[in-house]
């Protein structure tokens, strides 16, 4: 364990190397910062936490930066995130409050964290398997063929013709919306197989057919839609940050394109809480320079997704942690409410 000084002196050259992108010396520490220790204890304190892993120096008669562990410690031991200032609360808040569907949100999202934290942002579209079912409409479109309509509670809408063994007449069809409706509105879509399984037998004879087509159609849907979607942006923020990555930055670029690995990067939805994850705890190796902070978010205690952002290692982690928290809260108050 760290004493405290020596924390304080960690945190500082954290907050003066992300600041500045310059290696930082003894006599910049204790001029920039009030340790209440002679400059030689300083250097006595970096050499311990060189020694331990948490600084290292670059080149020879440089100053010191943070290594991956230091980091780690840094945002271990955080007091708490920085928190976001009224005109920054009002902004995300106005500019997500417009926002006319779910694509709309997602896109916007993308946009305003790309913006807030000046890095890659990531956000995972709401999951079907963790939303429940809103309401399912089913539309004529000729004597034979439906539209069905599945939307869900997060607001994302799924649509599917359904070409019927025999034609369905509208007051057929209004039936047929109803009692569905009445089953699996409110229900969880992993629930929606076993209570619609015997509807069909409910219905009269002539009808019974194209009511199963329907439901296979709705089960099919919620088969399809397993696939994780993904929508990024801010990629240029990287291009910021050239002397970050130690050789070139197309590693970065590639593993950015690459959807299994952003996934695996922001986790488990079910997981809502922040993770930060720094460096060479990134699995990708073409990842090992940056840093990743996730957070879940959802219609309420429950997070349907994540979202979060990418950056080099030298990063403003109490500002990020702020503005994806804040971002990820106010996504949820939207889906809660539309």
């Amino acid at each position: 364990m760290l004493s405290e000084r020596r924390l304080e002196v960690l945190r500082a050259i954290v907050q003066d190397y992300v600041g500045t992108e310059e290696p930082v010396g003894s006599k910049a520490l204790t001029e920039r910062h009030r340790l209440g220790v002679s400059p030689a204890t300083v250097r006595n304190d970096m050499a311990a936490l060189e020694d331990e892993g948490f600084i290292a120096q670059p080149h020879t008669s440089a100053g010191r930066i943070p290594t991956d562990k230091g980091y780690r410690l840094f945002v271990d031991r955080l007091a708490g995130v920085k928190p976001l200032s009224a005109p920054e609360r009002r902004a995300i808040q106005n500019f997500l409050d417009n926002a006319v569907d779910l694509d709309d949100v997602v896109g916007r999202t993308v946009r305003l964290l790309a913006q807030l934290t000046r890095q890659v942002a990531v956000v995972q579209y709401p999951s079907l398997t963790r939303s429940t079912v809103r309401h399912v409409e089913l539309l004529p479109l000729a004597t034979a063929r439906v539209m069905l309509v599945l939307i869900t509670d997060t607001g994302r809408v799924e649509q599917r013709v359904v070409d019927c063994p025999a034609p369905i007449s509208d007051d057929s069809l209004a039936d047929l919306r109803a009692r569905l409706n009445s089953r699996v509105v409110g229900r969880r879509f992993a629930d929606v197989p076993q209570l619609v399984q015997d509807l069909p037998e409910s219905f009269e004879q002539e009808d019974r057919g194209t009511v199963s087509t329907v439901l296979a159609t709705l089960l099919e849907t919620l088969v399809e839609e397993t696939e994780e979607r993904l929508m990024i942006g801010g990629t240029a923020n990287l291009t910021r940050f050239v002397h970050d990555f130690p050789l070139t930055i197309r590693p970065v670029l590639e593993a950015l394109e690459e959807q299994v690995v952003l996934l695996k990067l922001l986790g488990e939805a079910k997981d809502s809480g922040m993770t930060v994850r720094i460096g060479h705890e990134n699995a990708h190796e073409g990842l090992n320079s940056t840093s990743v902070v996730a957070v879940g978010y959802g219609s309420g205690d429950e997070a349907v997704a994540k979202l979060g952002v990418v950056g080099p290692t030298r990063m403003d982690y109490p500002g990020t942690m702020g503005a994806v928290r804040a971002v990820a809260r106010y996504v949820g108050q939207i889906l809660a409410e539309s």
